[in-house]
């Protein structure tokens, strides 16, 4: 009798080793670095082959829900159940994440906890579960539960310890995964960010046209990798050089695109174009592109100055953008406002202005994140505190005045980060 109680204990022994391997050798299988999804299916496979079971699936925590997804189950019905949502409380698994507690079921039809509808849904007959939550650090990351033990047979008190802490690895795993999820599509994000950023370098122009009696110095920096600030000068002919600057409304990858619309539609327009073309009819045709392009809450506010040469007149279209000023012995003489609405917002005519330029005059346009720049304290740059600042150095060429400008705005941010895109150009008839 004592032989026949020390054989069973050997074999207990024996068997509880064996188990514990098993699941040594499972935990070790999960808890290498993979993609999430695979690491889902290996994770569903490995608690039936534990536990022995017909089916198995998982539930994912849905923190901002506050809810369960299946987001895998196996079984001969596992790909219909995956898209079944589960609230909290509600059904086995729902107590489970509620309650933070493990439950094993013999008869599921008889436990008020049980939700027949799942089986409705899926033709599959659920009759024993054993479910657990998946916790770290008291954090539920989801709830995970094998159903029907093969054979006929039902759960034990062991299965569900072996299942416990198959489960507790499980939720690690997971987690970890998620996190290197994480960092591998912040790192994709990170290099497309960077491609865009060269192609948006791409579209500036590399060196400003020279144009015989102009200084001409134009500089964008940006808040972001990528923005919505664009400008460009466009030498017409020997007499007309267009200038243009923009902000597309909103920021990063959206006005990115923008940006890149209208820069191939005015690359396209001038080029078909060669001949002299009328300003309003250069903004129009643009106007018309992002109204069929874009939706309706993007638009740019942009100003056009369309320079002869042959008499130092400019044209001006400001299509509601930001002042464009013309300095005169170091005071504005002239703000350029006329124009008409955001381009993209509505098809409505331009209408332009033109001033007699002079020599010794400096035209200076610029984005709102130049003189919408705050300090520390939340004081606004502004236009005054800008005119200012170009009247203190009017006498330097157009590159000087612009690292005046500039500087002068990074001084009074006092550090604080650059919310928006900053353009300025400047251009001084010598």
């Amino acid at each position: 009798m004592n032989q026949e109680l020390s054989n069973n204990h050997v074999e207990q022994l024996e068997s509880m080793v064996k188990e514990l391997n098993y699941l040594h050798q499972v935990s070790q299988r999960i808890s290498q670095k993979k993609d999430i999804e695979v690491l889902l299916h290996e994770i569903m496979e490995s608690c039936k082959e534990v536990t022995n079971s017909e089916a198995s699936s998982l539930l994912i925590y849905d923190e901002k829900e506050n809810n369960l997804y299946f987001e895998v189950a196996l079984g001969d019905k596992g790909h219909e159940v995956k898209k079944i949502v589960c609230n909290m409380g509600e059904g086995i698994a729902g107590w489970v994440a509620e309650n933070r507690k493990p439950l094993l079921v013999e008869d599921c039809y008889s436990d008020p906890r049980f939700n027949p509808e799942y089986d409705k849904q899926t033709g599959f007959r659920t009759r024993s579960m054993i479910c657990v939550p998946m916790l770290m650090e008291e954090r539920l990351i989801g709830v995970i539960q094998v159903i029907n033990k093969k054979g006929e047979k039902s759960f034990t008190e062991r299965d569900l310890n072996l299942f416990q802490i198959l489960a507790s690895q499980c939720g690690i795993s997971i987690e970890n995964a998620r996190l290197t999820d994480i960092q591998i599509r912040q790192k994709a994000f990170e290099r497309e960010l960077e491609t865009a950023r060269m192609i948006q370098e791409n579209l500036l122009p590399q060196k400003l046209p020279s144009v015989a009696g102009l200084d001409i110095a134009f500089r964008l920096r940006s808040a972001k990798e990528i923005g919505g600030d664009y400008y460009n000068v466009y030498k017409l002919d020997e007499t007309h050089t267009l200038f243009f600057i923009c902000d597309v409304s909103g920021k990063s990858v959206s006005a990115a695109l923008i940006v890149s619309t209208i820069c191939s539609c005015m690359m396209t327009y001038l080029k078909m174009k060669p001949e002299h073309a009328e300003l309003e009819q250069i903004v129009s045709a643009l106007n018309k592109v992002l109204i069929e392009s874009t939706t309706e809450e993007k638009f740019a506010t942009a100003w056009f100055g369309l320079y002869d040469s042959s008499d130092r007149t400019i044209v001006s279209i400001n299509s509601g953008h930001n002042s464009t000023f013309v300095f005169r012995n170091g005071k504005v003489c002239k703000d350029l406002n006329a124009g008409g609405v955001f381009l993209g917002l509505a098809d409505l005519p331009y209408t332009s202005e033109s001033f007699q330029l002079m020599e010794g005059d400096t035209i200076v346009c610029f984005t709102d994140g130049i003189s919408e720049a705050f300090s520390s304290s939340g004081e606004l740059y502004g236009d005054e505190r800008l005119c200012e600042t170009i009247g203190r150095h009017i006498g330097l060429p157009a590159e000087e005045l612009l690292n005046g400008i500039f500087d002068d705005v990074k001084t009074f941010a006092e550090g604080t980060d650059q919310s928006d895109d900053m353009t300025c150009g400047v251009v001084k008839v010598v």
